[in-house]
């Protein structure tokens, strides 16, 4: 979708400074969409952001071939770390394949056009390596710093002249595993830690009066060769002050494979972190489309959509992008593993979400929305790399 702001990050990157331009123009492809029941409503506004910026590979396929392989008849320990290993170091290639350096320009590009207030961002990868040592899938200890998402991110920021402080950082999944070729080669170890970020932009008015950050009761149980792995997930958010207006910001990421694990954290989130005495605006990769009634194998018949029905139904929450444009405007996921797709036409669900929960009940009002790096025209034109397999979801807000 296309939008007004975008041309500010060209220009700045051009000239070297920001330009002070009025972000009024609403979107035209989202004009006739709802105009929002308080599109006039005063008061301050607040530009909100989720951006899921893609860890860099599938870290699933490592733990399906260890899995295949404990399932083969005659497995043993040996088997099962070859298994491992070898779909490590196919994963890890991948990472250096889909370039986060690359796809960090675009990232910082996107924001840096936004200008949100506060961004939530999901998958802020830390990748590490270290000596290869089977023993330490059951104690991560790799420290040599390979990609370090959040830093990269934050210095392509700087370098367009938009600063941006990472006010709330929640440490999630943190697993390693050994690595080498099909033949034996290259030998290490590989360590993934994953975070949740909440990025406050440096000038704006805003002033952090308190924060959370809570790895989620609920996660998803994962074992190779009878040792448990660290994949959980988990919450967090800022209470900001603004004059004397005071808002609450959460972000999360909720499991992907499991609509019975993603509810019970839709759940934890809505019960924990939903301010009683402000406006809670909530972001999130939900990984819960509301259009999506399928169950997955093995999930208690829990629907895909049943996280987003409650956040939106006993919640109290309001799904803000539907106050501004149709769900079919607002598609976010997801692009293949390789982010190099020829074409948008995989982003065709909608799971990247901002939620408002107002002591009114009443929706914010809402001036302008779009979302970011959903076009051909977004990829880097040497790589054709996309700047992630998400979309971003930007709206600016009123009301709170």
């Amino acid at each position: 979708m296309h939008h007004p702001w975008r041309f500010r990050a060209v220009l700045a990157a051009t000239v070297g400074a920001v330009l002070a331009v009025p972000l009024l123009v609403a979107p035209s492809q989202a004009a006739d969409g709802p105009a929002g029941p308080a599109a006039a409503r005063p008061g301050k506004p607040l530009t909100a952001m989720t951006r899921n910026i893609y860890l860099g590979a599938d870290i699933n396929r490592p733990v399906l071939a260890a899995q295949q392989a404990a399932a083969q008849p005659g497995a043993t320990q040996q088997s099962i770390i070859t298994a491992l290993a070898v779909a490590t170091d196919a994963t890890r290639r991948i990472v250096d394949q889909t370039s986060f350096p690359v796809r960090s320009r675009l990232l910082a590009a996107e924001i840096a056009a936004a200008e949100p207030d506060l961004v939530g961002l999901q998958e802020v990868a830390l990748w590490r390596s270290g000596p290869f040592n089977p023993a330490a899938i059951a104690d991560p200890s790799a420290s040599t710093v390979d990609y370090d998402f959040l830093q990269i991110l934050l210095d392509d920021l700087a370098a367009l002249g938009a600063d941006y402080d990472a006010v709330n950082v929640g440490a999630r999944a943190d697993v390693e595993a050994p690595a080498f070729t099909p033949t034996g080669q290259n030998r290490r170890n590989v360590r993934l830690t994953m975070h949740d970020v909440i990025l406050k932009k440096a000038d704006n008015s805003f002033r952090v009066t308190g924060m959370d950050d809570q790895i989620f009761d609920a996660n998803l149980p994962v074992s190779i060769a009878g040792i448990q792995l660290d994949f959980s997930r988990g919450y967090q958010w800022v209470d900001v002050l603004a004059g004397k207006r005071k808002l609450r910001f959460v972000n999360s990421h909720f499991e992907a494979f499991s609509s019975t694990l993603a509810l019970l954290q839709a759940q934890q989130t809505v019960a924990e972190a939903t301010a009683d005495d402000r406006t809670t605006v909530f972001v999130c990769d939900c990984n819960s489309d509301p259009l999506d009634s399928s169950v997955k194998e093995n999930d208690n018949n829990v629907p895909h959509q049943a996280p987003y029905q409650l956040i939106t139904g006993p919640g109290g929450y309001t799904d803000q992008w539907l106050e501004w444009a149709p769900a079919e405007q607002g598609w976010t996921s997801g692009l293949s593993e390789l982010v190099n797709d020829e074409t948008a036409a995989k982003f065709d669900h909608r799971i990247d979400m901002v939620f408002s929960h107002t002591l009114s009940g009443r929706p914010l009002g809402v001036d302008a929305g779009f979302i970011t790096g959903n076009e051909v025209t977004d990829r880097d034109p040497t790589t054709g790399l996309w700047p992630s397999d998400h979309a971003g979801v930007v709206l600016r807000v009123r009301g709170w």
